[in-house]
């Protein structure tokens, strides 16, 4: 099987590659995290302007129809320059949701804006004490009129204090944890009856809690079929892991550059300390770990295309598994060999690992991940 880029992929890696290098460094990635809005607005109009923000539409709605493996491609290239702007959240996850799911007219509505840069969105799915379960809803939503009732609260949306937007996941029919009852909604940010609280994550990304009470949505709100949304919303789930499978070797490719180059220049026992065997010997464990977390990320962009949703889950279950071990194992390797001063905020290389300690901890740990994929191979 041929896994390398076509010559459009290598051009659109080249793209956001030089995005990177001309807009991002630590120092001026904490002035886009000073931003109000967490991130640099001049940076996300100019993905606009590449057609990133729009890659996965179809053209009708400003898009280019983008494969799993071109936004792979992308998120590769935002994990080397450690974006914060909100692509993932905006484009692959809620942007996904639309664009499977919604209706003609949400599409032409949302996908063109956020095609243009001129909306983001934020997933309002998460509660307290639902964990990594999916189907964990308590938020409810009440039929009434022509249109529904929402009340209830969510955690951790990612870049939900800046979004204009909110895709609200709340329980239509059953019991919590049923996967059957879930229902999602289109909210504006602008809803008097929505309450955010924004917050800086550990990794200077940007997330939010919200609560709602007596939130009136018109039947015009609904994404898919009523009751009908856990299936949708766990395909759009499976992308955003192959995206963070992509975004954790962008950034391990980068730590590798940056322990190689410290290496080189710190000085020991009267020469550098890359010329000491045992230190070259955990410099190729590194690398060796990056390239089987890249095979994976492979893996996970081609499992995208799979049909059964049982298989794919498993699939991408195994990927992020392994990933967050991998990612582990280079991040603490590269704080070791930095002397252990790389978790100071002056040194990059502790930015980027705790960007991919986020990312383990998004929609399932290792652990969690690793038992997922072993009772997919028992069932």
């Amino acid at each position: 099987m041929d896994l390398s880029l076509s010559d459009d992929q290598k051009l659109l890696k080249e793209t956001v590659e030089r995005l990177m290098q001309d807009n991002y460094d630590i120092d001026k990635r904490r002035t886009y995290i000073a931003e109000s809005n967490g991130y640099s607005s001049e940076n996300w109009q100019q993905m606009a302007e590449l057609g990133l923000l729009g890659l996965p539409f179809d053209e009708e709605y400003g898009g280019f129809g983008g494969s799993a493996v071109d936004v792979m491609v992308v998120m590769e290239a935002l994990g080397n320059g450690l974006a914060v702007e909100p692509f993932l959240s905006t484009v692959v996850l809620c942007g996904g949701l639309i664009h499977d799911a919604g209706t003609a007219a949400q599409k032409a509505t949302h996908l063109v804006e956020i095609a243009a840069g001129k909306r983001t969105f934020a997933l309002a799915h998460s509660e307290p004490q639902a964990r990594y379960n999916l189907a964990n809803v308590v938020s409810q939503a009440t039929a009434e009129g022509d249109g529904y009732r929402l009340s209830g609260a969510k955690c951790v949306a990612l870049n939900g204090d800046s979004a204009d937007w909110f895709i609200i996941s709340a329980r239509s029919n059953g019991n919590a944890r049923d996967k059957e009852g879930i229902s999602l909604f289109l909210v504006a940010a602008s809803s008097p009856a929505l309450e955010v609280t924004g917050y800086q994550t550990n990794d200077g990304s940007r997330a939010a809690d919200i609560s709602f009470n007596d939130l009136l949505v018109g039947a015009d709100a609904l994404i898919g079929s009523l009751d009908q949304g856990y299936g949708v919303l766990e395909q759009a789930i499976d992308k955003t892991i192959g995206a963070l499978a992509a975004e954790s070797v962008g950034i391990m490719d980068t730590i590798n550059a940056l322990t190689l180059d410290y290496t080189k220049n710190r000085n020991q026992f009267g020469k550098a300390i890359g010329a000491f065997q045992v230190v070259q010997h955990r410099l190729t464990d590194m690398l060796m770990e990056t390239e089987q977390a890249r095979s994976m990320a492979q893996i996970a962009a081609m499992a995208l295309d799979v049909n059964d949703q049982a298989e794919r889950n498993r699939e991408l279950a195994g990927v992020k598994a392994r990933l967050g071990k991998a990612g582990r194992f280079v991040g603490q390797e590269a704080i070791q060999l930095h002397g252990g001063m790389g978790m100071t905020d002056e040194m990059t290389i502790g930015h980027y690992f705790k960007r991919l300690t986020m990312i383990d901890r998004s929609y399932g740990d290792a652990d969690h991940c690793m038992r997922r994929y072993t009772e997919g191979l028992s069932s």
